[in-house]
């Protein structure tokens, strides 16, 4: 498998297939052409007069590309030894891997592709080509290049587009093939004049596409990384009760709630007023809070960080102990009247990658929850930690990909919302690719014993981009 992004060096005589290749797998402007560039300052692809200058501009659009930590295809014969080490450095300075793509064609195949040319590359021009090109595979093995991938001639060309854009049938449980649960989380709300009608959509197609479950972020004032201060940022438990009234299978909760705006017991009691009305489908995402201005802006107090986890540590056994049976003392409570009871063991859910938010989670909730790219500082710890407490508790991720059904889309996503950060660090923090790409590395994580995916959309618009998502769930 070709790392993406890497710098991807075309090894391979004129006839052996290079372009065709290239095409089927990446964008346009992914791939620099030798031949294209004479099209650009020469009179055309075959202008060989031009070929000095579009060489010069070829090294110039390589080294741009590499140092922006872009993917960047180099289509050209690729036999010169002195360029391909001069481009392997490039992308080792830019710590981009550098893969070559060696092409393995028989002379007859390579000739006879030569001939149905328009403009046939000359007979012992191709033969010094062909002859290079079988000698060069032992010069590759001692370049230093992070792999060196051979394409046999009968290799199939595969489009950039997503390997099975079948639509899959609509589930609720977890893939059979990896055990994972899916979750879509809300967090920007693009309703237009019909908020109503925009959230009654959305639902409906995230049960129609396989989601087990919808969750609503839980903010005073829409977040910077996800839209403007003025962006709407509705109530979530207000909005979550709208939400059980729809005919769907979907469970309904926060992720996450911080314990800052709203003391415990009032947790409690919509999380358990939700449960009841929605016939046992609420789940409870809490976290010690982060949003300082939100605070401010509401009057809220807002402590500094070891109060603040003290009070996420209290709040779940205050919470757990209101949804209990009976009537008493508990956990610094004097009563635990609330009714109604949940109708359900309501599934609490800590959020956090911090060692003492993921220890708390471990000994007081049902499951943690951290963004996919702190899971890799995160498990360590996790594991340490539930060890100690004892107990089974899940972990679970929040998942923003940035998502299309082809390169070009993923690629159109990734410049839309991007804004001000390296289009490659956007792409790579993520995780860009297509449908199918995004179910492969569901399944790692699901490797890896994540359980559910909390799967935010950062281009949804409504509920056509729900049912795309159901590309992803589904093998």
């Amino acid at each position: 498998m070709i790392p993406d992004p890497a710098l991807v060096v075309l090894v391979g005589a004129s006839g052996s297939g290079k372009s065709t290749w290239a095409a089927a797998r990446y964008r346009g402007p992914e791939i620099v052409s030798s031949d294209d560039l004479r099209g650009v300052v020469g009179s055309g692809r075959h202008d060989l007069d031009a070929t000095d200058d579009a060489f010069r501009l070829l090294e110039d659009i390589v080294a741009a590309r590499v140092r922006r930590g872009l993917t960047c295809v180099v289509d050209t014969l690729g036999l010169d030894a002195a360029r391909r080490r001069r481009w392997r450095a490039l992308a080792e300075a830019a710590g981009l891997p550098a893969v070559v793509v060696r092409f393995d064609v028989p002379a007859p195949l390579a000739r006879s592709r030569n001939a149905a040319r328009a403009r046939p590359v000359p007979a012992p021009a191709l033969t010094a080509q062909l002859t290079r090109a079988a000698t060069v595979g032992d010069e590759l093995a001692g370049e230093g290049w992070t792999s060196v991938v051979t394409v046999a001639s009968d290799e199939p060309s595969r489009p950039v587009t997503d390997r099975d854009s079948s639509e899959p049938a609509a589930s609720s449980s977890p893939d059979a093939r990896t055990g994972l649960r899916f979750v879509l989380q809300l967090s920007r709300f693009p309703w237009g004049d019909d908020p109503h009608a925009w959230l009654r959509d959305v639902a409906l197609a995230a049960d129609e596409a396989g989601f087990a479950g919808l969750a609503l972020m839980d903010h005073l004032i829409q977040i910077p990384q996800v839209d403007r201060a003025w962006a709407p940022i509705p109530e979530p438990w207000t909005t979550l009760g709208l939400l059980a009234g729809l005919d769907t299978r979907l469970q309904l909760g926060t992720l996450v709630s911080p314990v800052t705006l709203r003391a415990p017991g009032v947790l409690a009691k919509a999380a358990a007023t939700l449960d009841t009305l929605s016939g046992g489908r609420a789940f409870l995402g809490l976290g010690a809070g982060w949003f300082e201005r939100e605070h401010a802006a509401y009057g809220l107090p807002f402590p500094p960080a070891a109060e603040r986890l003290r009070l996420l540590k209290t709040a779940v056994p205050a919470i757990r102990a209101l949804w209990a049976p009976g009537t008493k003392a508990a956990a610094g409570l004097p009563e635990t009247t609330c009714y109604p009871r949940p109708v359900h063991d309501i599934e609490v859910i800590v959020g956090g990658s911090g060692r003492r938010t993921l220890a708390i989670a471990a000994r007081h909730a049902d499951a943690a929850n951290v963004a996919t790219g702190a899971l890799d500082g995160a498990l360590p710890v996790f594991d340490a930690v539930r060890a100690e407490a004892g107990r089974d508790v899940a972990m679970t991720v929040l998942d923003v990909p940035v998502v299309g059904r082809d390169r070009d889309e993923v690629w159109t996503r990734v410049e839309t919302h991007r804004g001000r950060t390296a289009a490659a660090a956007f792409a790579r923090r993520h995780f860009a690719g297509t449908y199918g790409e995004q179910r492969d590395r569901y399944a790692r994580l699901a490797d890896r014993n994540v359980r559910t995916v909390f799967l935010a959309l950062p281009h949804l618009a409504g509920a056509d981009d729900v049912l795309a998502a159901a590309l992803m769930l589904r093998p």
